[in-house]
């Protein structure tokens, strides 16, 4: 029993003592971090309640508003706050002091000077052409409800794409999968549901592989897609859709890891948990092999990233177009067991941390050049009207002790932290290499 209590409490040492030499590196190779851990506060305050008669206060009392009900009000006076006019427009076209600045929440403007349409999507780094290409949700067409009781939507037009060699400045190039609009037992027949697109390239057979979230507008359908194409922009040749491993699939994303092998990443079980599993070496389909993850904690929205040999995630909680508490999660092996450290956000405010900034992962961008630095991408919904949904693009940083080390670990934490820090304008550090 001695020899097991000793090797248990010298295994978290050294772990200790090797997250404690990261951080010291960490500190001596980026003090021009420190600007990005430098949070900005917010003070927004609720406003007070709307009058109203002493008989309708008398049929029905009216509750107490939360900033997540403003948030979610068309007709908020807040609504500003959330959605900027689209007078602060960023515009890469425009010289100027604001050059490589992010500005989360604002409308961001293509080299065409229209807004970019790329929801829910993520971006792929193409080392034959060394330019990044942001795939997304096309969804520049008016919201409506299919019936009463449905979620808000957008007829599908397609996956947008973006190019960009600096990640700032972004070039429209078109709609690389489009909605089929005669053929309604087509998957992307346009009264479906085409979500989440995500792309990876597949160096052995030089094929291009874009999987999705395909669904029916009763989000029934429950399926994942899958596309190709000979280039980047397309156009991509839409193949086939399925239950992937037979189970419902939702929300979903894909991971391509260091050796190659490709993995996907779905909401299953009615949003209960998550499924992941490794993919075929052509990318076109998924393998037998499946392992069930965070069962009964209902996370959707997962984003992927790793960092010196650990496997990190982001997901979202379940809760429709009402944005909720981020967590963040790590794991030694990509296929689990996968242990949760908490909530990943920094600054703004409690409720802004709640909310997670009141946005929804998406999609976790690695930067090469400056390890343990990233950029965490979401997407801040508008279900009153989803083509002026905006997107929430942070730096997100691997580093430091968690908040909450295991009650197994006899106190000592397995992992480093992950922190997404807020900012209302924000650029990477001076001198980093894109092409890195």
């Amino acid at each position: 029993m001695g020899c097991i209590l000793l090797l248990h409490l010298c295994s978290p040492v050294s772990r200790k003592d090797e997250i404690g030499r990261g951080i010291q590196l960490r500190t001596s190779r980026h003090l021009h971090f420190r600007e990005l851990e430098e949070v900005e506060e917010e003070n927004i305050q609720i406003p007070p309640p709307r009058k109203r008669s002493p008989r309708a206060a008398k049929r029905r009392p009216k509750k107490t508003p939360t900033l997540i009900d403003e948030f979610l009000d068309e007709d908020s006076q807040l609504r500003p706050k959330f959605f900027p006019d689209h007078k602060t427009s960023v515009d890469p076209m425009i010289p100027g002091d604001d050059s490589m600045f992010y500005y989360p929440g604002r409308v961001w403007l293509d080299t065409e000077g229209n807004p970019i349409q790329a929801h829910g999507g993520g971006v792929l780094f193409d080392e034959r052409s060394e330019t990044y290409y942001w795939y997304g949700e096309y969804k520049d067409g008016p919201t409506y409800h299919a019936h009463k009781k449905g979620a808000a939507r957008v007829d599908i037009i397609g996956v947008g794409c973006y190019s960009s060699k600096d990640l700032w400045t972004w070039r429209n190039e078109g709609i690389v999968l489009t909605a089929e609009e005669t053929n309604e037992t087509h998957d992307l027949h346009k009264s479906n549901v085409l979500e989440r697109p995500k792309v990876i390239y597949n160096s052995r057979t030089r094929k291009y592989v874009m999987w999705m979230h395909i669904d029916d507008a009763n989000y029934t359908k429950a399926s994942v897609g899958v596309a190709v194409s000979d280039y980047p922009t397309g156009p991509f040749d839409y193949l086939y859709s399925k239950r992937p491993h037979g189970f419902d699939s939702r929300d979903m994303t894909i991971f391509k890891d260091d050796d190659g092998t490709a993995y996907l990443v779905y909401s299953s079980e009615d949003n209960s948990e998550l499924h992941i599993g490794p993919l075929s070496e052509d990318y076109l389909d998924v393998t037998n092999v499946a392992k069930r993850i965070l069962v009964g904690q209902h996370r959707e929205a997962p984003a992927l990233f790793k960092h010196q040999g650990t496997y990190y995630m982001i997901t979202s909680g379940c809760t429709g177009w009402a944005p909720n508490e981020a967590l963040a999660h790590a794991s030694e092996s990509i296929m689990g067991p996968w242990e949760t450290l908490g909530n990943p956000c920094i600054g703004g405010n409690k409720l802004f941390r709640l909310a997670t900034f009141f946005s929804q992962s998406t999609f976790v961008l690695p930067l090469p050049s400056h390890p343990g630095l990233f950029i965490f991408m979401a997407d801040r919904w508008n279900p009153a009207d989803l083509r002026d949904s905006r997107y929430i693009w942070l730096p997100l940083m691997v580093g430091g002790l968690v908040d909450q080390p295991l009650d197994y670990n006899f106190g000592f934490p397995l992992w480093s932290r992950v922190s997404i820090y807020w900012h209302r304008k924000w650029r990477l550090p001076q001198g980093w290499n894109p092409l890195k």
